[in-house]
């Protein structure tokens, strides 16, 4: 038999045994179809009517509609149900409705993309203070705590993580990591710093006052390890998409996930970031923008535009690994100062965010 009988076979066969994808519970025969249509984009704060089309012969028991894993209600008819959006995570949602028929049931479903209720609010900033930063520091995690930045570094061979003054930009204390790893971003938490690494799927946990490493932990979560941050009761952790997820602080598990959309689309390659006054500041890698967080359901509320702060006609072409991009934030929440840096930049920004 030649290749072009037994793909003909195939065929045959494939038509003769059918499809079992078309949602039909096998004892009653019933076709069952859901709305809205898979992939419908809906913005936060609009109703939702979630319908079941039933045949006219069917006469189910119950169904039961689920977003995601959670419950949403339960109906008889192809009545339906109205799904409030204003309080839900953003991105994809999945949505099940399970029709139960004589002790049996059968789940028909589809999905929804729900983006940012309005476009984001264009924000810009005022430079204050210009401090010295360390050209070599391929900068991917800052933060002010206790005095002193706390600044993670990146590069294959050069990356560490240190202490560092921000008067003078002088190096205090660094711990050099292995050539092997990759550094990421970095989260003080108490007396101890967490840093990830880009691809190496390992965390450090080091002394927060004398850097040495205490610990090591593996970081399964994600697609990579690039930004962190801490809100006093959780980390938040970014890995290359527009997804921040959600770590247990003792145990640096996964508890949960955000995904980041503004009004029209999801955000990717979210980068270092800071948690700020109840919001999530992040840079976005390759770009000059700055995004203001809802840390809840993952709306992008405001974008400053940093565009000018250091002009890209001024910055060395070097672009292998991203050299010279916007990256790094930092707050002191005791005089309310906003830091800003970027990779190998010769400096660091204390800047004031105004409306445009």
């Amino acid at each position: 038999m030649n290749n072009k009988i037994k793909i003909l076979f195939a065929a045959c066969a494939l038509l003769a045994f059918g499809c079992s994808c078309n949602n039909k519970p096998k004892e009653s025969g019933a076709d069952y179809t859901i709305s809205p249509e898979a992939g419908t984009s809906y913005k936060s704060g609009d109703e939702v009517k979630v319908k079941v089309s039933l045949p006219a012969d069917a006469k189910p028991d119950s169904i039961v509609y689920m977003l995601d894993a959670l419950k949403l209600g339960v109906g008889k008819d192809s009545t339906g149900i109205s799904l409030k959006t204003d309080t839900i995570p953003l991105g994809i949602k999945v949505i099940t409705a399970k029709v139960y028929t004589a002790g049996k049931s059968e789940d028909v479903t589809t999905n929804i993309i729900l983006t940012a209720a309005k476009a984001p609010e264009m924000l810009t900033y005022k430079v204050e203070k210009i401090f010295p930063h360390d050209t070599s520091a391929y900068t991917e995690g800052l933060q002010y705590a206790d005095g002193v930045l706390y600044e993670s570094t990146g590069e294959p061979g050069h990356s560490t993580i240190r202490k560092v003054d921000l008067q003078t930009g002088k190096i205090l204390k660094e711990t050099k990591l292995g050539s092997q790893y990759f550094g990421e971003g970095l989260s003080v938490i108490g007396d101890k710093v967490v840093q990830l690494t880009y691809r190496e799927k390992v965390g450090f946990v080091y002394d927060k006052n004398s850097l040495k490493l205490l610990s090591t932990f593996t970081n399964n979560v994600g697609v990579e390890g690039w930004g962190m941050c801490f809100d006093g009761k959780k980390l938040y952790m970014d890995d290359s998409t527009n997804r921040i997820w959600f770590l247990d602080k003792d145990t640096y598990k996964q508890t949960g996930f955000i995904d980041v959309y503004d009004d029209k689309a999801k955000i990717d390659s979210v980068n270092e970031l800071e948690y700020i006054d109840g919001k999530l500041y992040a840079n976005v890698y390759q770009t000059d923008d700055i995004l203001i967080i809802n840390p809840n359901t993952g709306a992008v509320l405001q974008k400053i535009d940093m565009k000018n702060l250091y002009p890209m006609a001024s910055r060395p072409q070097d672009r292998d690994w991203g050299n010279n991009v916007l990256n790094g934030i930092a707050y002191d929440a005791a005089t309310k100062r906003l830091f800003v840096t970027g990779k190998k930049w010769p400096h660091l920004y204390q800047i004031k965010i105004v409306k445009q």
